[in-house]
């Protein structure tokens, strides 16, 4: 009799267990019959600073089929699915007012050759149709964003060449103030503001970006310039790789008024996977981030949301969402909790191409504006890097001792004029 009880109770646990199995493997088998459908679009990867730090972005020493040093490979990829990702062209804020463009310009190069040495796995793309035709062709869209305004060194003739190159967004502020906004430190206290928001050229930027076709990123900036974005742009913006403030209250993520905002206006939150700006701190789980997803969909509407996972950009990562190739977990996660098919597939990718394709119709509506060619006043980026040519009232201060050496030599030219 015993043994009968303890057979049955072993058949209840097997049958349970297998049944929960069942239905987990409906879940994975739904997220990935999605994913075939509709591209995966990630807004934020950090694979070219990776490959500058571990290889001096010398890429021919790299095989990107078996690197084992990074969140992401190219096997990696194919198992995550990843139907488009924003590469990110970085360097660091101690760049600025040095070498930030040639940096910069070298991050951009390695993308394209990332290309070019994988042509079966990548496809450059500057466009939403790229995006669908490397979809249709079973490879990864590669577009470029750049991650931080120090980058243009306060030109708007190095943001064109920029978006020449290939870059379709620029994240407005890394993690320094520029010559012309503000970052996400301003608003924690540790920096002080230097432009309440945005200065006036600032400005002038934010409507060149418009008049490009180039998407504005404010994962990185303080309330105040998402604010003035928001009033001015013509398009809408993205935030490509930031969360939900009310889940967690860290200064990268976005307030749910923004939230609201970014509704109102047609704009994305591509939710960041870093445990720091999950669940506010060391640890995290695939169902914290999902969390986030539930939140922005509550507050705006699941038209709004996207992936923006920051992989090779960030130290600690959620449990179940290791590496590129484990994103399917969260699709799965996301359709267990109830979403819809139509949902899913509009965070996947949908919600990024209709934002990406606003941006060009606002280009061509802009397209007989002429390019911007007024620049920064020279004393908001006057430093000892930075010559004055081309500032005519700059070029005719001298220093003290520029004076002097005239003065002597207008004196010596004098006496040798006198004694002749």
């Amino acid at each position: 009799m015993l043994s009968r009880v303890i057979l049955a109770v072993f058949l209840g646990v097997w049958i349970s267990s297998h049944s929960f199995t069942l239905a987990e493997d409906q879940y994975m088998t739904r997220a990935l019959r999605l994913m075939s459908e509709t591209p995966l679009i990630d807004g934020h990867n950090d694979l070219p600073w990776q490959i500058l730090k571990q290889f001096n972005n010398e890429l021919n020493k790299v095989d990107l089929n078996t690197l084992g040093t990074t969140h992401t490979n190219i096997p990696k990829i194919k198992a995550g699915r990843l139907g488009a990702q924003f590469w990110s062209a970085y360097v660091p804020c101690e760049t600025q007012y040095k070498d930030a463009v040639r940096q910069t310009l070298e991050q951009i190069d390695v993308v394209h050759r990332m290309c070019q040495k994988y042509p079966e796995t990548f496809m450059f793309a500057t466009s939403s149709q790229d995006i669908m035709d490397a979809f249709s062709m079973n490879k990864t869209a590669s577009l470029i964003g750049v991650e931080g305004g120090h980058s243009i060194d306060s030109s708007l003739g190095t943001l064109r060449i920029m978006y020449q190159l290939g870059v379709r967004y620029l994240t407005l502020t890394h993690s320094c103030n520029t010559p012309w906004a503000d970052n996400w430190r301003v608003d924690t206290g540790s920096e002080p503001s230097q432009h309440n928001g945005l200065s006036p050229f600032g400005k002038q930027l934010i409507v060149e970006m418009n008049r490009l076709g180039m998407l504005i990123d404010l994962a990185h900036v303080t309330v105040k310039v998402m604010n003035q974005v928001l009033d001015m742009s013509k398009a809408p913006v993205i935030f490509s790789h930031s969360s939900a403030y009310s889940i967690c209250p860290h200064k990268r993520n976005v307030p749910d008024e923004v939230l609201k905002r970014v509704n109102k206006t047609g704009g994305i939150v591509m939710v960041n996977f870093y445990n720091d700006y999950v669940t506010c701190s060391k640890t995290a789980k695939v169902s914290d981030v999902a969390d986030h997803f539930d939140h922005i969909k509550k507050v705006a509407g699941a038209g709004i949301i996207g992936f923006g996972g920051d992989y090779d950009g960030v130290t600690r990562l959620p449990e179940g969402l290791e590496d590129v190739s484990k994103v399917p977990n969260l699709v799965a996660e996301l359709l267990r909790r109830g979403w819809t098919d139509e949902e899913v597939k509009a965070a996947l990718g949908n919600n990024l191409l209709r934002v990406l394709t606003e941006v060009e119709e606002v280009r061509d509506r802009l397209n007989g504006t002429s390019p911007d060619d007024v620049p920064i006043p020279y004393e908001e980026v006057k430093n000892s890097c930075r010559t004055s040519y081309g500032y005519p009232s700059a070029g005719a201060v001298h220093s003290p001792s520029t004076l002097a050496l005239l003065l002597t030599l207008a004196f010596q030219a004098l006496v040798t004029l006198t004694a002749s």
